[in-house]
């Protein structure tokens, strides 16, 4: 099995934002660290013209996974807001599909195949058979959330997939580890070092 990209293939980067990041709203250790690792495997994707799809929360006010509601989380990524804008230093070509999730108030959205396109409201599976794909490439923030659940829809939707470590990180240790044992028992590869891109 090779590790490196080729056509059929998808590179998806979950939740790069800025409230995921040392700082921010919901912050993510070393969350920013990824950052370098991202930049490299969409400067990969690029020149070789595979598809490139960022994913994001999008959250409206008083969305139902904030703490005020009784949620789980601080409220973050609200939409329109410094906070739900990708790292600066994140270098999206223009090309860039944007993935929009959990953006009805009601609602809870962890994995990227729960969004639609920003541009013209197409659900990510949609996206992703009318390019034809047949393998992911995942990584982004945060690999026991909405990488892994990302991860999971995509093995249910018949998807190889990959998860490159290096390009991730996790809120918490315990959960981060029954991700990746669930991840692995569903056929994903899981890549402890960026290796060749």
């Amino acid at each position: 099995m090779t590790h490196h990209l080729k056509a059929g293939d998808l590179l998806l980067i979950v939740d790069p934002q800025n409230d995921f990041m040392p700082g921010g709203a919901l912050s993510v250790k070393e969350g920013d660290q990824i950052i370098p690792v991202l930049n490299r495997w969409i400067a990969a994707a690029q020149k070789m013209q595979i598809p490139i799809v960022v994913s994001r929360d999008w959250h409206p006010p008083h969305h139902i996974s904030f703490q005020e509601r009784g949620g789980k989380w601080p409220v973050h990524c609200v939409r329109d807001t410094p906070g739900a804008d990708f790292h600066p230093d994140l270098h999206l070509p223009r090309e860039t599909i944007i993935v929009d999730k959990a953006t009805e108030k009601d609602t809870e959205a962890y994995s990227a195949f729960e969004g639609v396109t920003h541009d013209t409201g197409v659900p990510l599976l949609d996206k992703l058979r009318e390019f034809h794909i047949a393998r992911v490439w995942i990584m982004g923030l945060t690999l026991d959330y909405c990488v892994y659940y990302s991860a999971i829809d995509a093995a249910k939707q018949g998807f190889e997939f990959h998860v490159v470590l290096p390009g991730c990180r996790a809120i918490a240790a315990d959960t981060a580890e029954k991700a990746l044992a669930h991840m692995r028992q569903m056929g994903g590869v899981i890549l402890e070092e960026e290796e060749q891109i």
